[in-house]
């Protein structure tokens, strides 16, 4: 919008501004700034209510109000601005938007250290250094808060159909009603007919283990999530029953190194640890399933008698191990572990180590969107993760 001031008062604000100058030169010029802002703002409102100052006009469109002081903060420093106000009225100063974007483009940079992994003092510290605005953990929250609207949509955006699914959980400290408690942390990665991984979704909760997985393997569905033909995870409590009642049809592939890991828990005497797992290799790496079950029924007859119990416990999860013998050999090596999610939890553990301790679940929830949203990202446009055939 465009407004009159008269040649008089240009001369009384260009005198202003020049004595500010003077005053204070080239290497602080917060005053003079402030100075203009005022003065366009209040020129702005006079054009908005087609009168000036206690003028008696037929065409009067609205009264002023006063002013109310803001602190603006910019790239350099703290503006106090006052802002004009009219009565019965919406009207904002277009000349303030400009700085109002500014104060934005501040809290997203906040926003952006905190996603980065930077700690709330650190934020403040580096913000007082560059702008010479200081900054509180509460405003740093409050920055993070202003994400929460893309990061939904990115929790919520349609899902392409994926032959190979892989699950995950991880686990971080959460204050909760007073206490310190572990909030599970789900995460689904898929494998599309293009053969690119992409992050399929994140889930925060401290429900019970089978009712936070059905939700989550539910949310996928809902989202579109289709043409699943194996899900590859590890033995969590409450999945196998989700995983069942969710996608009842589709194999699951438990992840080889953790059922190697798992096995050590049943070996009777620390010096067997190697040959066990040098036998449960063999297993694995087997030429096809045949020879994995034969190679399986040996070491469970070998451990008989020397680690009942070693032999029973690899009798009743080994097989569950196994499924990947029935995909192409070419997809075996990657679709037998959820290894390929590693990536994921070690950034994941890099940005939150420092926080340590999140104050709620939904500023967990907030920053591990962010942080696989980004790997995401360079996953849709990144390499081929597996050459897939017309009818994988």
């Amino acid at each position: 919008m465009a407004w009159r001031v008269e040649r008089n008062e240009l001369q009384v604000i260009w005198e202003q501004v020049m004595n500010a100058l003077t005053a204070h030169g080239l290497d602080d010029l917060k005053q003079p700034l402030e100075l203009l802002l005022n003065e366009a703002m209040k020129a702005e409102r006079v054009a908005h209510l087609n009168a000036g100052p206690w003028q008696r006009s037929q065409a009067r469109r609205g009264h002023a109000n006063g002013y109310k002081p803001k602190r603006l903060n910019t790239r350099i420093g703290a503006l106090e601005v006052r802002v004009p106000q009219v009565r019965d009225s919406d009207w904002y100063p277009s000349a303030l938007e400009r700085g109002i974007r500014s104060e934005r483009a501040l809290m997203c940079a906040l926003a952006e250290m905190y996603v980065q992994g930077v700690s709330t003092r650190k934020v403040s510290a580096i913000v007082e250094e560059l702008a010479g605005v200081e900054v509180t953990s509460m405003q740093v929250s409050r920055a993070a808060a202003a994400l929460d609207t893309e990061l939904a949509a990115w929790r919520e955006a349609k899902l392409p159909a994926c032959a190979y699914v892989f699950l995950d959980a991880r686990y971080e400290k959460v204050r909760h009603g007073g206490r310190v408690l572990d909030c599970a942390v789900l995460l689904a990665v898929g494998v599309t007919g293009e053969g690119k991984r992409r992050v399929l979704g994140v889930s925060v909760a401290l429900s019970e283990a089978e009712a936070h997985w059905r939700a989550f393997l539910q949310s996928l569905q809902a989202r579109g999530l289709t043409g699943v033909q194996l899900i590859v995870a590890d033995d969590h409590a409450g999945l196998k029953k989700a995983r069942a009642a969710v996608f009842p049809s589709v194999p699951w592939q438990r992840c080889q190194f953790h059922l190697q890991q798992n096995a050590q828990a049943y070996v009777p005497r620390l010096e067997m640890r190697g040959e066990v797992g040098q036998a449960l290799r063999a297993v694995f790496t087997a030429p096809n399933r045949a020879e994995a079950e034969r190679l399986l029924k040996l070491a469970i007859t070998t451990y008989e008698k020397t680690a009942p119990k070693l032999a029973a416990w690899m009798e009743t999860n080994v097989p569950e191990g196994l499924t990947a013998f029935d995909l192409p050999i070419e997809h075996r090596a990657r679709c037998r572990t959820v290894n390929g999610l590693e990536r994921l939890n070690k950034e994941l553990a890099r940005r939150t180590r420092v926080a340590t301790l999140f104050p709620n679940e939904e500023s967990l929830l907030r920053l591990v969107t962010a942080v696989i949203g980004e790997i995401d990202e360079d996953w849709a446009t990144g390499k081929i993760y597996l050459t897939m055939k017309p009818n994988n």
